[in-house]
């Protein structure tokens, strides 16, 4: 990312999160006896919980340790409690005000309502939190049944595991990625895709654990493939491409692989791409030039927009990646308005797309939005 591109981005990050956190902080103090009283100590706690996650990214990116593992972690879920304190606050902000204006409530009772809808915003925070800690922690398989109405050389189907953003890092390690072996091991695939941000981002955490080490895939007749995603250039495409291919995963940047039977794979450098190489990607019809459009095409691309032109290219079937689903409500709410589909299947015309929440997560350990997931897609040729 071009370096005024990044600061534009980062005044902006840390503006909303400074505002959020100060948001918080006044009503906190405004609403609860005790922090008046113990001023210093309220104020010093506060600084430190607001600026674990910031510090841990910084730690991370310069040495990473179990510190700064620890600091991810817990000022992730600081970051998720920002998120719900504020909304919650925010709307009760809003209740009381409507009361007090039409007269329902008087200013004597302001004091005790501020103190109990603090407490309550915070107690229903942890709660949310915790729920979506647990389901954060326990993925799902999704399957899906595809036809694509094309003949192969003797391929009537095929069974597709895959996964999409992993997210390998200082939160998601090797319990995870062990977890995900078994998962995928219990499904036998014959062809396994890993759909980008395979990394979190910060190769650091990755490489100190070697944590690819404990990815064990089945097996699979069809191979084992995997593309981009915007995760792995913010990480330095240069340093996470290679780690990811020494452990023999064939990464596909705007490249062709013909699968048994004719079956054509493509998978695409991501989108964001251009903004850390200074060069867009190939488009479709570029990587798919030299492709039989009688025989099946299949897309791998991390982020699912543009599906114009997948459709427009003849695609058949396109897996993605990206959204998360949102991961945290009420955000999955805004994805479903920002993409023609953030989640699920789709068809647009004779293409069709799917996509995953993903298996691991940004930010904090918590799901309250979607479900971790592994795609298990059963293909069926027209022969």
């Amino acid at each position: 990312m071009k370096n005024h591109q990044f600061l534009i981005f980062f005044s902006i990050v840390f503006t909303v999160y400074f505002l959020g956190n100060l948001y918080i902080f006044i009503k906190g103090y405004n609403s609860l006896s005790w922090a008046r009283e113990n001023r210093i100590l309220y104020f010093t706690a506060f600084i430190l919980l607001a600026s674990m996650f910031v510090t841990g990214k910084i730690l991370e990116t310069n040495h990473s340790s179990v510190f700064s593992d620890i600091l991810n972690i817990a000022g992730g879920f600081w970051l998720a409690f920002m998120l719900y304190a504020f909304l919650f606050l925010l709307f009760t902000d809003i209740t009381v005000l409507i009361l007090k204006l039409t007269g329902v409530i008087g200013r004597e009772a302001l004091p005790e309502i501020r103190r109990w809808s603090f407490i309550g915003t915070t107690a229903l925070s942890v709660v949310l939190i915790a729920a979506g800690f647990i389901n954060a922690v326990s993925p799902k398989v999704t399957e899906y049944n595809v036809t694509i109405g094309k003949k192969t050389d003797g391929v009537d189907h095929l069974r597709i595991v895959a996964v999409s953003d992993i997210h390998l890092g200082s939160i998601i390690r090797k319990r995870s990625i062990r977890k995900l072996s078994a998962m995928m091991h219990e499904l036998k695939p014959e062809a396994v895709f890993l759909l980008g941000d395979i990394v979190d981002g910060e190769i650091g955490p990755v490489l100190r654990g070697d944590l690819l080490k404990y990815f064990d895939p089945p097996e699979s007749v069809d191979g084992l493939f995997a593309i981009t995603g915007n995760h792995e250039f913010i990480g330095k495409a240069e340093r996470t491409i290679p780690y990811i291919e020494s452990h023999g995963i064939r990464v596909l940047k705007d490249e062709m692989e013909v699968l048994p039977g004719g079956i054509q794979l493509f998978g695409r450098l991501d989108r964001d791409s251009r903004w850390h190489n200074s060069a867009e990607r190939l488009t479709l019809e570029e990587i798919m030039k030299n492709a039989d459009r009688s025989r099946p095409l299949i897309v791998l691309d991390h982020q699912p927009v543009k599906l114009e032109e997948a459709e427009k290219a003849g695609v058949d079937l396109q897996l993605s990646g990206h959204t998360h689903n949102g991961q945290f409500w009420p955000l999955n709410l805004i994805t479903k308005r920002m993409y023609e589909v953030s989640y699920g299947y789709l068809r647009k015309g004779n293409s069709q797309f799917i996509v995953s929440s993903g298996f691991g997560l940004w930010g904090p350990r918590v799901r309250s939005g979607s479900r971790p997931e592994v795609l298990l897609i059963n293909v069926s040729f027209s022969n």
